[in-house]
């Protein structure tokens, strides 16, 4: 994507995760005519089913063009230069003049000298360690990507600074928590979310044992506008104290009002912590506060 010379008239963009989501959103808010090739039938696998269904309509809505459930062959380059898609099933999705794949990365750790360590990759190539980021070889250890856990920057900066300040700075149980840690997709409309997702809550505490609040409108930025993209907020509790172990957000803003909220979360904040915090009017976050 970052060696494209001029910008594609009509991409294809390859994936479901948020990479491929976020550069098909930037493509087609630069006019691009994009289509995005999906093996599955949804976007964004792993986060709340709320927000992944939210974000495809409204690409949908926008204009992006989302084949799901697509096997394909091979891609070929056409007569007329622009590149095709072949199917399995036989058939062919053609005129793209640029194809860009977002189906994932693989840690990059043949001929780094690891059989000179000790240490043994697992099958899928990441360098195993316990909670401290010991690997197996004492005074050897790894964070990041690298270790198959949230391949996020801020994490890999996160886990490194406290594997510093254990071994440097004298703080002897410093460890990065790798529960109840807050992401952002820059999607259009971007999601902001941490904690459990409403399925990950049932499947941990029953489906008796999960509530679940949840409001939908209109962002007042749109309010004089033909544009009507919703937000919608989301709080998952558990507990007859309810306890929030999810928050999430699509919207306008999302990216910027998570950071807040995942601090409550991290805390253990129950519902009624939210409830009895005074709203901040008119903004979409003190919908957060004012669910019932």
């Amino acid at each position: 994507f970052f060696e494209l010379t001029e910008q594609p008239k009509r991409p294809l963009v390859i994936g479901a995760g948020y990479i491929a989501t976020e550069l098909a959103g930037v493509l087609h808010s630069l006019g691009s005519d994009v289509t995005m090739l999906l093996r599955k039938d949804i976007l964004l696998r792993g986060f709340d089913t709320t927000l992944r269904e939210a974000v495809m309509d409204e690409m949908q809505s926008a204009g992006v063009n989302i084949l799901t459930c697509i096997q394909m062959e091979s891609i070929g380059r056409e007569d007329n230069g622009r590149l095709a898609v072949h199917r399995q099933d036989g058939e062919v999705i053609s005129g793209f003049d640029c194809v860009l794949f977002a189906i994932g990365r693989d840690p990059v750790t043949d001929g780094i000298g690891l059989e000179h360590t000790g240490i043994e990759a697992d099958p899928a190539g990441f360098i195993p360690t316990d909670e401290w980021q010991n690997t197996v070889v004492s005074g050897l250890y790894a964070v990041g990507d690298v270790t198959g856990r949230q391949a996020l920057t801020p994490v890999a900066i996160a886990a490194a600074r406290r594997l510093s300040d254990r071994l440097f700075g004298g703080q002897n149980q410093a460890k990065l928590d790798y529960e109840n840690i807050p992401t952002v997709v820059f999607s259009h409309p971007p999601i902001g979310t941490v904690g459990l997702t409403e399925d990950e809550a049932k499947s941990r505490y029953g489906e008796d044992g999960v509530k679940v609040y949840q409001n939908r409108f209109t962002d007042m930025y749109y309010a004089v506008t033909p544009q009507r993209v919703p937000t919608i907020v989301k709080l998952v509790v558990t507990g007859s104290e309810e306890k929030i172990v999810g928050c999430h957000v699509v919207g306008r803003a999302a990216d910027e009002m998570i950071q807040g909220f995942a601090v409550a979360v991290k805390m253990g904040a129950a519902k009624a912590d939210f409830d009895n915090t005074v709203a901040i009017h008119p903004t979409a976050a003190e919908e957060l506060v004012t669910l019932r």
